[in-house]
């Protein structure tokens, strides 16, 4: 008699995890979130950024350069996504480990590191044509960070 109550209790609380603990990013609200690293508000939608933990927390910041420096802190072998915004189409998120990125003094970020990052090596060249500027791959991004 008690495992008729007791099935559909823990059938919903074991729905209720799985529906909590998805591994996928969400929308940024611009204006409303707030950096995960400096805590100031999420306007600049150029240059915003997140990552998502293997166990579905979310991280949002509001310069690539806050998200590199708290990933920096971080065990990435815990971190399932890494999102930055494309440059060249303001609120479209896209994978950081295949991305480019341009520092050029001449794109200011909300963080003064005048990073930005681009689709694919082939748009961060046409941007630095415009702009002058020095193009990074991920790796050398961070690595770049590390020895500040």
């Amino acid at each position: 008699m008690k495992n008729k109550f007791l099935n559909p209790i823990i059938g919903v609380v074991i729905l209720l995890f799985l529906i909590s603990c998805k591994v996928e990013p969400k929308p940024i609200e611009f204006g409303k979130d707030q950096c995960g690293f400096c805590s100031m508000s999420i306007v600049d939608k150029t240059h915003a950024s997140q990552y998502v933990t293997t166990k579905g927390k979310q991280f949002k910041f509001d310069a690539i350069e806050c998200m590199v420096n708290d990933l920096l802190e971080k065990n990435e072998e815990e971190i399932a996504i890494i999102l930055v915004t494309d440059f060249e189409n303001p609120g479209k998120m896209i994978d950081a480990k295949t991305a480019s990125y341009l520092i050029s003094e001449e794109i200011k970020s909300p963080m003064g590191a005048n990073l930005s990052a681009l689709q694919s090596a082939e748009k961060a060249a046409e941007l630095q044509q415009i702009h002058s500027g020095d193009i990074y791959s991920w790796s050398n991004l961070k690595a770049k960070f590390l020895k500040k």
